[in-house]
């Protein structure tokens, strides 16, 4: 019996070793030559640099143009020397089950379910096409959305990484159903709807017991609302300091949606971590958020948008066409003092309200408000990764973060409209996209 132990023993070693050979041998290695490189955004880009990726993720950065057969000769190698190569893209607001249009309201009503799960795959394979590999979406239908999230990190779907965000908002409040016959709105309010702060606190924990990695509050007021209540602040101070220290407990981060200077500010006070659209923020909102270390996410492309739709007519509404018109062109008026007083930006297009797929036209929007070109890609890498808690993995072209890397063909530092037409993406290793 001892002989053959031994024997079973050594037969078992044996093809430990095969298996752990073999796992060395299928390891998935390319190599990137950039033709100049932005690894890490806030820093000089540099020309003639090669990447290293293994198993989705970059291993090391080199100067000049290693031999891809230095590193395996299973080694997959990526041309991008006549390119411009930098981190993936991040867009912390978006709606992916959503796009704006006349016809929106009526498919809210045609649309089965399974339709806009269908109709959201396609949104999110848009949105990486278009170079961004992160998005935050900050409110949907949260068992599609959370299977969107799930279905993308698995590999089943083609599609940016996804947080999922959960909206809590007040009763008749902005996030609330609105603009439908009674029995209608009674069908499709939420139950994270709440009033009081015991009932946002029961709120909060619901959501995050159903799987939302972030939460998304109604502050104030807003513009896609069927109703004239305004843009002013809707839920208490009480309830939104409910919300927060309840998300924070939970390991949370809270985004509020807020216009009005006071809803701002309120929310600031309260320890929201982001603040989305943040249209009339004042002297006093800039102090909060330098204070607090809290991050702007402008959407001054869900702004223009609305502007554009109300001029041309296609919004029907005249509670919605009349705040459209005037939000929508302060928003991007009074950004650029949000930009000049030192508030941290991250990068948001509220996309869903414009097209999916255009999400790099706010960056030519955060040009025309005085950002600067790399400010601005720095909002749509590092900063975004900042206040989505994943600098650690995302955001830089560094050794073991996530290969999320985009090329363009032009130098986006002279001219951030490049990013419009963006020509490779790859995420976690994996190209989507080399034209």
């Amino acid at each position: 019996m001892g002989n053959l132990k031994k024997s079973l023993v050594g037969a078992l070693l044996a093809a430990t070793s095969i298996v752990s050979f073999g796992s060395v041998l299928q390891a998935d290695t390319k190599v990137i030559h950039a033709g100049e490189l932005l690894a890490v955004p806030g820093e000089a880009a540099k020309k003639q640099q090669t990447i290293v990726v293994v198993d989705g993720r970059i291993t090391e950065v080199r100067d000049g143009f290693v031999s891809p057969t230095s590193f395996g000769n299973d080694a997959k190698y990526v041309d991008l020397k006549d390119s411009f190569v930098m981190p993936g893209l991040m867009d912390m607001h978006v709606h992916i089950q959503m796009e704006l249009g006349p016809q929106n309201d009526s498919e809210k009503l045609r649309l089965s379910a399974a339709d806009v799960g269908m109709q959201s795959v396609y949104f999110a394979h848009k949105t990486l096409m278009a170079g961004f590999t992160t998005v935050r979406d900050m409110g949907n239908e949260y068992t599609h959305l959370n299977a969107l999230r799930d279905g993308v990190e698995k590999g089943w779907i083609a599609g940016p990484r996804i947080i999922a965000g959960r909206m809590v908002a007040a009763t008749g409040g902005h996030g609330d159903i609105d603009g439908m016959r009674h029995d209608l709105l009674e069908k499709y309010t939420s139950s994270t709807i709440c009033d009081g702060a015991d009932d946002c606190l029961r709120a909060v924990r619901e959501a995050v017991k159903f799987g939302a990695d972030v939460i998304k509050i109604t502050a104030t007021g807003g513009v896609l609302s069927d109703t004239t209540t305004g843009t002013g602040q809707q839920m208490t101070d009480e309830e939104m300091k409910a919300i927060m220290d309840t998300a924070h407990g939970l390991g949370r981060r809270v985004a509020a949606h807020a216009h009005s200077a006071g809803g701002i500010n309120a929310a600031l006070r309260a320890g929201v971590d982001s603040v989305e659209h943040g249209t009339y923020a004042d002297e006093e909102s800039i102090r909060l958020f330098n204070e607090n270390g809290a991050y702007l996410v402008p959407t001054l492309l869900a702004g223009d948008t609305v502007v554009q739709m109300a001029k041309a007519g296609t919004i029907s509404s005249p509670a919605i066409r009349d705040k459209a018109i005037r939000v929508g062109a302060d928003l991007i008026e009074n950004f650029g003092r949000a930009y000049k007083g030192g508030v941290k930006i991250a990068y948001g297009t509220d996309s869903g309200v414009s097209t999916h797929g255009i999400n790099a036209q706010e960056a030519v929007l955060m040009k025309q408000a005085g950002m600067s070109e790399m400010d601005i890609i720095k909002s749509a890498t590092v900063v975004a990764a900042e206040l989505a808690d994943m600098s650690n993995s995302l955001g830089t072209i560094e050794a073991g973060k996530h290969a999320d890397i985009i090329a363009v063909d032009g130098n986006p530092l002279s001219d951030i409209s490049e990013l419009l037409d963006v020509d490779f993406v790859m995420k976690a290793g994996t190209v989507h996209k080399n034209q």
